[in-house]
């Protein structure tokens, strides 16, 4: 089989995206966005595109696209602008994120998904916090201003190691139990997906 063809495995893939997606989606029209708005799923999609994408087109593509569509949608709804100083920066980031998952989760188990989730995190953490450099007046651009600016970020961070923790159990574990349930979509015999 062609591996540009979609099969089960891939829709099922990108069914699981695609609802944690809506979860982010939603965020802003929470009460509470400003508490819950590092609480997010990406991290989860970033990993489990890396995992379980064998088509290195679709395991940067698919995540990329949920980060910027959800990323248009948040900006346009609620007022935050989307080309940011530095903006790139969180998506170099979400790369990496990918390359973390592509790596580190070759066999998902419990501490693989674990460890390779507070990769990410630090990931996320060193790299996109780089566009607050480019922030006028907010850090002096220094190692020692770098060096402030990752350690006013940590409780955020937290919150994405959080959401990358929760939303990742439910993707990978709802994926998990499909592929015990359905043996197809496994990669076994074929790399398709």
């Amino acid at each position: 089989m062609s591996e540009s063809k979609f099969n089960p495995r891939t829709i099922i893939l990108l069914l699981i995206i695609i609802f944690v997606s809506i979860i982010r989606v939603a965020a802003p029209f929470s009460g509470d966005f400003k508490v819950i708005a590092n609480f997010s799923a990406v991290g989860a999609i970033a990993l489990f595109g890396g995992a379980y994408f064998n088509n290195n087109v679709k395991a940067f593509a698919f995540p990329l696209a949920v980060l910027l569509l959800s990323d248009l949608f948040i900006a346009k709804t609620s007022g935050y602008g989307f080309f940011y100083d530095g903006w790139y920066w969180t998506y170099i980031a979400f790369i990496l994120m990918v390359v973390v998952g592509k790596v580190m989760l070759n066999k998902v188990t419990a501490l693989t998904f674990l460890t390779s989730s507070v990769a990410a995190v630090v990931v996320h953490w060193i790299v996109s916090d780089i566009s607050a450099m480019y922030i006028p007046n907010l850090y002096p651009p220094t190692v020692a201003g770098y060096i402030s600016c990752l350690v006013a970020a940590i409780p955020f961070e937290l919150k994405f190691l959080y959401g990358t923790l929760v939303y990742g159990s439910v993707m990978f574990g709802a994926f998990e139990m499909l592929k015990a349930r359905y043996p197809y979509l496994s990669l076994t015999n074929t790399r398709v997906a």
